[in-house]
């Protein structure tokens, strides 16, 4: 009988911890579920497994990819995550930065397609984070893309990983993202780019195309803000339109409110360039970080295929190009961009025929 009884006291003692910690991992899920980041980067949607079929073909490396989703460019990034899913073995996941309003035109595409087996999370950007870090002109309010600057919020919108990979829309991916990822960033480093003035794009494509690939293109340097940096106005500049970062230094080095600050003072003093390049996300990144970045092989951002330059490469080097990338005016969804039909390939019908009627509408204008 006293055995019997120690026995119904361990099980009881058993069943007690048990409760416990099934309670402590309830309220845990529950705070994992429920945190709103104070930057309004709340994960609305997430697919946390791979289907066991798929699992067994592809290998275990897990690789963090971030792309900004607006409504208008919905199918340039779908296309380009179809190009990375089908190019690589590894677990890629997806961390899809939107607005609240795209959230349900991205979740149907997703689950109504062929691409119902990725990996991805949707993010809900708050563009009230930008307050008073961005100049808004009231008569061009509307050209104010907030999606633009969700690179800067990195750590935010994918806490747990060390290092990921940031793209553009705009792209396609050739080849294993993998080797994009493992591209080495010297120790104190926390991102890698493609620089402008010594890249393949600019030696086989752009040169003596009147436009500006370094800094004085960026900043203005009759500001002193800008000549007390002590930055040579012939710095190289570099492309944030792909870029791999080490979060972990990211962190260390607080480069979000690093660029923020930028951000800030230009609102106050106007420290971007007016005349040459018209990006106002790539102004603080040079700033920030500044002969204080690694380099990517320029055949994982082969770009302007959105301008003029683009009609210069040949399709052997189309092909052997890792990443395309159509930064400029035409976009590969209006039809009269370089290679369209290499974008074609990858893109896939939108099911709710939304975006059908953008993309003519695209064409139009262009024709114009």
């Amino acid at each position: 009988s006293v055995n019997i009884s120690i026995l119904i006291v361990a099980v009881v003692i058993f069943l007690l911890v048990l409760h416990h910690n099934f309670l402590g991992l309830s309220d845990f899920l529950k705070r994992e579920l429920s945190d709103s980041n104070p930057l309004g980067l709340q994960p609305i949607d997430f697919i946390p497994a791979v289907p066991q079929r798929l699992a067994d073909e592809r290998n275990d490396k897990e690789i963090s990819v971030v792309i900004a989703a607006s409504d208008e460019r919905l199918g340039g990034a779908i296309a380009a995550m179809n190009s990375i899913y089908h190019n690589t073995r590894s677990n890629v996941v997806f961390h899809i930065v939107t607005l609240n309003d795209t959230a349900d035109h991205l979740r149907l595409w997703l689950r109504n397609t062929a691409l119902k087996n990725l990996r991805y999370r949707i993010l809900d950007f708050d563009p009230r984070v930008l307050e008073g870090k961005v100049q808004v002109d009231p008569q061009k309010a509307d050209t104010l893309k907030p999606l633009t600057f969700a690179r800067f919020y990195l750590p935010s919108l994918v806490p747990h990983a060390e290092k990921v990979i940031y793209v553009d829309d705009d792209i396609i991916v050739q080849d294993d993202i993998l080797e994009l990822y493992n591209t080495p960033l010297k120790p104190g480093h926390a991102a890698a780019f493609s620089d402008d003035c010594d890249s393949t794009t600019n030696k086989v494509a752009v040169r003596g195309a009147g436009n500006q690939y370094n800094y004085l293109g960026f900043l203005d340097y009759k500001k002193e803000t800008i000549r007390k940096l002590a930055m040579k106005a012939n710095t190289c500049s570099f492309n944030p339109g792909v870029f791999v970062a080490n979060l972990t230094e990211w962190k260390l080095q607080n480069i979000t409110k690093q660029l923020e600050k930028w951000m800030a003072l230009n609102v106050e003093e106007e420290l971007y360039s007016r005349t040459l390049a018209g990006s106002i996300t790539t102004p603080p990144l040079l700033i920030v970080f500044y002969k204080q970045h690694s380099s990517i092989d320029p055949m994982w951002n082969v770009r302007h295929l959105g301008s003029s330059a683009g009609k210069r490469y040949s399709p052997q080097f189309v092909k052997a190009a890792k990443l395309l990338h159509w930064n400029g005016h035409f976009k590969p969804w209006g039809r009269t961009a370089s290679y369209t039909e290499v974008w074609e390939k990858w893109y896939v019908p939108d099911p709710t025929g939304k975006f059908s009627l953008i993309r003519r509408h695209s064409e139009a204008y262009e024709a114009k």
